[in-house]
C-alpha cells in the first residue's frame, strides 16, 4: 500500500513538474518584452481595425512601418479606399496627410510617446509595462494581457486585452473596451516583420504623399456644397444643443451647432476644399490626435479633423482635452442640409 502510495505521489510530481516547465510566469513573459523593446530596431506590419463607434462598424486596413529611434509611418485606409489618411513622422516633425484632399499639416510633436496607439507594437508593449496591475492569461498559441490604456480619453476607452503570439512575442490583435467591457476598437494584426528593412527615403514626407495619391486621386472640384450635418451623440450631463445656423457664402455653407448650460461648445461643419500643392504642409499647432475614424489636430482650445469630404471644427473653453476628443469621436449622420 505504502509502494503504491509513494509511486501515485511520484507520478503527481512529475505531472506538475512538466506543467510547470511548459507554462511561462507574468513576471517571465514581462521580462522578455522588456528585452524585446530594448532590442527592436524596426518592423512592418498590416492589420484590420475595426471601430464599433457607431451604429455600423467601420473597418480600415492598416499598414505599419516603425524604425528606430523615431521614424513611424502609419497609412489607414477604409474598406471603400476613399477615406484615407497617413501619419508620418521623421526628422522634420509629425506628418498628417489627407491625400484626396491633397492636404498636408506637419506639427512638432512628441506623438506617438504619450498615449496609447492600438497599432503599434511598441505602444502596446509600453502599456503591458507600465501596468502594474495588468492581468496575465496563457492559451496554447498566445499570450493576453488586460491592461489599462493611456489613452487621452481613457475614461471612454479604460481597458484593453492585448494578444501576442507566443513564439515571437508579435502582436496578434488588440480589444480596447469601454467600461462596460464592450468592444468599441479591434486590431487584427497580420504579416508582422520583425527587424524590416526600409529604402532611405521609406519616411519621406513629399515621396509618401505623390505616392498615396497615385492609390487615392486627388478629388476635383465639387460644386455641390450639400452634406450631412453630424451631431455628437456623447452626453455630457447638463449640456443641451440650443443654436444651430447656416452660413452661406460662395465657396460653401456653414454650419454651426451651439452647445450650452454646464459647459458650452461650438462645433462647426463646412465642405473641405482640396488644397493647391499637398506637398508644402501647413504648419499646424497642438499635436495629432487619433480618432479612430480620422486623425485630428488638438491643441488646448480647439480640436479640427476631416471626415469623408467635411471638415469639423470643435471650439471650447470649458471642456477637457479629454472630453473633446470624446466629444469628436462620437459625432454621428443626422439630418442632411
Amino acid at each position: 500500500m505504502k509502494k503504491r502510495f509513494m509511486l501515485l505521489l511520484a507520478g503527481l510530481m512529475v505531472i506538475f513538474a512538466l506543467a510547470a516547465c511548459g507554462a511561462k510566469s507574468q513576471e517571465s513573459v514581462v521580462k522578455d518584452l522588456n528585452e524585446t523593446m530594448t532590442e527592436l530596431k524596426s518592423y512592418k506590419a498590416k492589420a484590420k481595425m475595426t471601430l464599433q463607434m457607431g451604429s455600423d462598424p467601420q473597418v480600415y486596413e492598416v499598414e505599419i512601418w516603425h524604425k528606430n529611434p523615431s521614424y513611424y509611418r502609419v497609412n489607414l485606409k477604409n474598406a471603400q479606399k476613399d477615406q484615407s489618411q497617413m501619419i508620418l513622422r521623421n526628422d522634420e516633425g509629425v506628418f498628417v496627410l489627407t491625400p484626396a484632399l491633397n492636404k498636408s499639416f506637419r506639427f512638432q510633436s512628441s506623438w506617438p510617446e504619450n498615449s496609447s496607439q492600438a497599432y503599434l507594437y511598441e505602444s502596446l508593449i509600453k502599456d503591458i509595462l507600465e501596468d502594474k496591475e495588468a492581468k496575465f492569461t496563457e492559451t496554447k498559441e498566445h499570450f493576453v494581457f488586460e491592461t489599462k490604456t493611456r489613452y487621452q480619453n481613457s475614461q471612454m476607452l479604460p481597458l484593453q486585452e492585448i494578444k501576442l503570439d507566443k513564439k515571437n512575442l508579435a502582436p496578434v490583435s488588440v480589444n480596447v473596451m469601454d467600461t462596460d467591457r464592450n468592444s468599441l476598437v479591434i486590431v487584427e494584426f497580420s504579416d508582422v516583420k520583425l527587424d524590416a528593412e526600409f529604402d532611405k527615403d521609406a519616411f519621406d514626407m513629399k515621396k509618401n504623399m505623390t505616392a498615396s495619391q497615385l492609390e487615392v486621386p486627388v478629388m476635383a472640384d465639387v460644386q455641390d456644397n450639400s452634406f450631412t450635418v453630424k451631431y455628437p451623440m456623447a452626453e455630457i450631463p447638463g449640456v443641451t444643443l440650443q443654436d444651430e445656423r447656416q452660413l452661406e457664402s460662395e465657396k460653401s455653407n456653414r454650419i454651426v451647432l451651439t452647445y450650452g448650460g454646464d459647459k458650452s461648445f461650438t462645433l462647426v461643419q463646412e465642405k473641405a476644399e482640396v488644397m493647391e500643392d499637398g506637398t508644402y504642409p501647413v504648419s499646424m499647432n497642438g499635436h495629432p490626435v487619433d480618432l479612430g475614424f480620422t486623425v485630428g489636430a488638438q491643441s488646448d482650445n480647439s480640436l479640427h479633423w476631416t471626415y469623408q469630404g467635411v471638415d469639423y471644427m470643435l471650439a471650447s473653453s470649458d471642456l477637457t482635452p479629454e472630453e473633446m476628443v470624446m466629444v469628436a469621436r462620437s459625432v454621428q449622420g443626422d439630418a442632411e442640409k
